[in-house]
């Protein structure tokens, strides 16, 4: 509860103004050179590398998360994500060849992918340093501007960081004002969406669906990350203490704080009082309080009022007939910081009656539940409104494959957690309340793009389009017998059907029509 700072919330003119600005840079930026743009991520990387502690430490005051899980969800993923822009974003980039069909033997077609202009990210407060970077890496490589709206829970962190950027992009000579930070609530938000010319949004359904709606009076389109209630599935044939050491870090990683945490635990009941007893013996172990202290697991609850709403599901379970299992414990907290932490909690004999296993909780409580067959487990894991991720154990790599396949989501993890974020060549994103479209990889980074199919003549000018006499206007009166043809010729199903239509194409080529138009006048 220490005063951090003081930053202004931006009116509508004045986030309209740092658009304009951001957009007059971005035409400067469209022009440059992929060396060009290598390079800053090559300056970023180096001073993420050499100033770990700083950034982490930033994040851990303004949030509340260990340097541990600093480290984890900030360092690691954007690291990942400027290597691989390094190693292959310009190759998804240039341009690319694609088949011309039968038709268009005599063509060449290509896909480019162009700068969208600038885009408006507005970001969550959880992991304040990659939220940040995560957007503005893929729009600034692929040659946009880029205007951020940083949470208003964590806007000390979001300015501190924009800084190390701002720097950046200095020493590569890049335009000022080409990447933008503001700060402010909802007004300021809602200026950005109508100012600019794609949104990504990370952040609850509620909000996304009121940004969708702003989005659509300019047509602007828009990618929304909007969290989870990711399952973690055990089947019966797993190394139960080693998942278990995995199922509690994907409960409790930044406070459980994070859209991809694992929030409805399935264990097979043949193993089910194994693995219970391993992960309560874990979660006693674990001690909450101030981060920067060192000496504790878990941080802080980033939200002042969060608290009350984990206790009110944690009730809701326990009066319908769930039990506590187990809860770590608090280290030394001021008076005044008590309602920002919440214990680590194991929950049992849960059902989807409850609400703490249908509704997002972004807190670290791990309620279990068991399953008896992989077609059980597949309906229950389905049953949610949230379809972000999944992570299914088994012995049986096929049978793991097998149940996550079926499983409605976008991102699946076979024995392991939440890997695929750390492999930032595969896309993020999911389907339900979860959002729709997606960042990182292939597909996030061209989504920052405007995707242009080209078509020219591949032998040119030896070989140009020429329209058949048969369908040149006016058409002839056997332009429609023509056509007919060469739909034959093209695409017959086999070589004696195409040869035949062929010598008819060629025949209808050399006859002399009366055109359609003369016939009528007749």
């Amino acid at each position: 509860m220490k005063y951090l700072g003081y930053f202004p919330a931006l009116s509508r003119a004045e986030v309209d103004e740092r658009v304009a600005q951001a957009r007059k840079a971005q035409k400067v930026w469209a022009k440059s050179s992929f060396k060009q743009r290598r390079q800053f991520l090559r300056i970023l990387l180096k001073y993420i590398i050499e100033h770990q502690e700083l950034i982490c430490e930033i994040s851990s005051r303004d949030t509340g998360k260990t340097m541990v899980d600093a480290s984890l969800g900030e360092i690691m993923t954007t690291c990942e994500k400027i290597t691989w822009l390094l190693s292959e974003g310009e190759k998804w980039l240039k341009p690319e060849y694609r088949s011309s069909g039968r038709s268009m033997i005599h063509k060449k077609a290509k896909v480019e992918f162009h700068p969208l202009g600038v885009v408006g990210a507005i970001v969550s407060w959880n992991y304040p340093f990659h939220n940040i970077f995560n957007p503005m890496l893929a729009a600034v490589f692929s040659g946009n501007g880029i205007v951020i709206k940083v949470s208003e829970n964590a806007s000390w962190s979001g300015c501190f960081y924009f800084r190390i950027i701002q720097a950046a992009l200095a020493a590569v000579g890049a335009p000022e004002n080409l990447v933008d930070v503001i700060t402010g609530f909802a007004e300021t938000g809602e200026a950005l969406v109508s100012s600019v010319d794609k949104i990504i949004f990370v952040g609850s359904p509620g909000v996304g669906r009121m940004i969708m709606r702003n989005a659509s009076k300019t047509l602007t389109p828009v990618t929304l990350e909007l969290g989870g209630k990711d399952a973690f599935i055990v089947c019966d044939d797993v190394d139960v203490p080693h998942v278990a050491q995995i199922a509690v870090r994907a409960a409790l990683q930044s406070s459980g704080q994070n859209c991809a945490g694992a929030e409805r635990f399935y264990v097979h009941r043949d193993i089910y009082a194994l693995f219970v007893s391993q992960v309560a013996k874990i979660v006693k172990s674990v001690s909450a309080g101030p981060p920067l202290a060192g000496k504790y697991d878990m941080g802080a609850l980033c939200l002042l009022e969060h608290s009350e709403k984990l206790q009110n599901l944690v009730n809701d379970a326990l009066d319908k007939g769930a039990e506590i299992l187990a809860r770590g414990s608090f280290g030394h907290l001021s008076e005044g910081a008590v309602d920002q932490y919440f214990p680590p909690t194991v929950i049992v004999n849960v059902n989807h009656t409850m609400k703490l296993m249908q509704e997002e909780a972004f807190g670290p409580i791990m309620p279990i539940m068991k399953f008896n067959t992989d077609e059980e487990v597949v309906k229950l894991a389905n049953d949610s409104r949230y379809g972000l991720g999944c992570a299914v154990f088994s012995g049986s790599q096929h049978r793991a494959r097998e149940i996550a396949a079926q499983i409605q989501c976008g991102v699946a993890a076979i024995n392991d957690f939440a890997s695929n974020y750390m492999c930032q060549s595969l896309p993020f994103g999911g389907v339900k309340d979860s959002g729709f479209g997606r960042f990182a990889g292939v597909e996030g980074l061209r989504a920052c793009c405007l995707v242009k199919s080209v078509v020219e003549d591949r032998w040119w000018p030896y070989i140009k389009t020429k329209i058949p006499k048969p369908i040149q206007y006016p058409v002839a009166e056997n332009g429609f017998e023509f056509q007919e043809s060469l739909v034959e010729a093209l695409y017959g199903l086999n070589i004696w059907d195409r040869l035949r239509a062929l010598v008819n194409v060629l025949k209808v080529l050399t006859e002399q029509n009366t055109p359609v138009s003369s016939r009528r006048n007749d």
